[in-house]
Formats: C-alpha cells, sequence, structure tokens
C-alpha cells in the first residue's frame, strides 16, 4: 500500500467499502500513538498527525502514514482519535507512565461500550496486550503492551533485555519486538504459534498458558483501578488471540469470569461508530471531548 497514489487509496476505498467519497459523512482516523493530542479533533486543525514522534513505536510501514495524508489532503470530513497518554484526562495515577494506549484501542473500547454495559474492561490480545478500564462510559486508565503481560511477539523488557539495550546489542524497540511469549519457542510470529498450537505442540500449549497467565494478571490489576470508580461489570476481548479458544477457557478459569468475545474488526467498528456518533453531533467520547 505504501507505494500507492493518493488517487489509488482513494478507489481502493470506494471499491472495498462499496460507496462514493462524496457519500462519506464522517472518518474516524487513528494514527500512531496519538501521543500529540489529547481531545478528538477535526483533520484540519492536527500537527504532526497527532503524534510527537513516530520512534520507538513497532514496525513502521508507511501505510498509515499514507491513508492519513491522503484524507486530509481530499478534505474528506475526518476528525483523528488520540492516545491515552500522560497529558489525557484520565486517573492522574496511571499518569507514571508516559503512554498507557494506542487510539486504536479505543476503537474497540467504543464497540464494546455499544452492547449497552458502562463499566467494564477490554484486553486486546495478540502480537502484543493491551488492557484498558472504562466506568460510567468513560475510559478511566490502561496499560500499554511495553508496561505489563507480554503479548505473542511483543513484550516489556526484562533484565536481560535492558542489559542487552545497554550493551549496544540492540536497540530499546528492537527489544519490545522480540519480548513476547514466542521469544523461547522456535517460533517466529503469531501464525507459527497458532500452527503448533493445531498441530497440539507442548511448546504452543505452554505459550498460551503464559499468554493467558499475563493478560489475566493484567485483567486483574485493571480491577483494582476500577474499585475506585465503580464495579466491573463485564470483561471483553480482543485481538486476533481472543479468538483462540484454549486462551479464552484459561482466562475465563482464572478469572472465573466469562468473557465476551470481539470480532477481529471490533476496532474498526467501533471507530465507525464514534464517526456516525460524532456526524450526529455527539461532543464527548468514552470522557473524550470532541474539539470540532
Amino acid at each position: 500500500m505504501k507505494e500507492m497514489e493518493d488517487s489509488q487509496i482513494l478507489e481502493l476505498i470506494q471499491k472495498q467499502f462499496n460507496i462514493n467519497i462524496k457519500q462519506i459523512e464522517m472518518i474516524a482516523l487513528t494514527y500512531s500513538m496519538g501521543d500529540g493530542i489529547v481531545n478528538i479533533m477535526d483533520i484540519q486543525d492536527v500537527h504532526n498527525r497527532g503524534v510527537r514522534s513516530i520512534e520507538g513505536v513497532g514496525k513502521k510501514t508507511g501505510a498509515g502514514t499514507l491513508v492519513f495524508d491522503t484524507i486530509k489532503k481530499t478534505q474528506i470530513p475526518a476528525v483523528v482519535i488520540p492516545g491515552i497518554h500522560s497529558q489525557s484526562h484520565t486517573d492522574s495515577r496511571m499518569n507514571v507512565f508516559s503512554h498507557s494506549t494506542s487510539p486504536e484501542k479505543l476503537g474497540i473500547a467504543y464497540d464494546a461500550l455499544s452492547r449497552g454495559i458502562n463499566n467494564f474492561i477490554v484486553s486486546d490480545i495478540s502480537s502484543n496486550t493491551v488492557t484498558l478500564a472504562v466506568a460510567n462510559g468513560a475510559v478511566v486508565g490502561a496499560l500499554d503492551a511495553c508496561i505489563f503481560a507480554p503479548g505473542t511477539v511483543h513484550g516489556p523488557l526484562d533484565l536481560e533485555s535492558i542489559r542487552q539495550v545497554d550493551a549496544g546489542t540492540c536497540g530499546a524497540n528492537e527489544a519490545f519486538m522480540n519480548s513476547g511469549v514466542v521469544k523461547n519457542t522456535s517460533y517466529k510470529n503469531t501464525a507459527d504459534l497458532l500452527d503448533g498450537l493445531k498441530d497440539n505442540e507442548d511448546q504452543a500449549k505452554f505459550a498460551i498458558d503464559t499468554l493467558a497467565l499475563f493478560a489475566s494478571m493484567e485483567i486483574e490489576a485493571m480491577k483494582v483501578l476500577l474499585k475506585d470508580y465503580s464495579t466491573c461489570d463485564c470483561l471483553f476481548l480482543a485481538g486476533s488471540m481472543a479468538e483462540v479458544d484454549p486462551l479464552v477457557e484459561k482466562i475465563h478459569h482464572y478469572l472465573d469470569m466469562k468473557p465476551w468475545i470481539l470480532g477481529k474488526w471490533s476496532a474498526a467498528t467501533g471507530c465507525a461508530r464514534m464517526a456516525r456518533d460524532i456526524a450526529k453531533g455527539k461532543k464527548q467520547i468514552l470522557g473524550i471531548e470532541v474539539s470540532i
């Protein structure tokens, strides 16, 4: 996609969504970490695509930049969704960390909110793991991928990783991108892990158990945060691993709470719901002000 021209991007949007550009009332865009803005803003008012920097954010492909810039140039009505970070109006105790979650996770949370439940936790488990807490329909905090529970491929830096970074063996971002549960297995990525699970391989089952354990611990930690606001009435799981039955069963076992599984399109669906509601005049989304 990064080699495509603006016109090709627009043609692809129209073809895949079976819509004419002129019919689009609103697009809700996410870009990278979203740490340069606090509110939901008109794309024309956003500087530097709403980020402080694109460094240290995992793998960069350039596709997101192309889509963002194309939509901005064509004057399609669009808003940019922020991430949750130290300047956000969430629980200030969480600001010990500079960043809590990237914008697309808010799409997942908004999709969950559409189920009619206002107090919940949503954990997105895939190549990395990110968990958010929502109280009375507003995000109160989140734990980012580099803080706590590992995903399949990415995870927080442990002592050995820090030593490798200090020694110049690798950069911090590279260490993060190789700290998931597959790091001590023969698998290179999530697809390999899932293939191993299908073949009933012991190392695959162990990796899934590890993933479930840490995801459950992170979810339980966010339940502690929610105690200062409300109760946790529901647990939602999203991401590619949320559709893996052994993982879901383990989390159910650890937490004694049956998860509600959101589909793999949850982030996109949630952002579409945001766009629809903002186009209708909604002034607040998940406790975040709409400044347009």
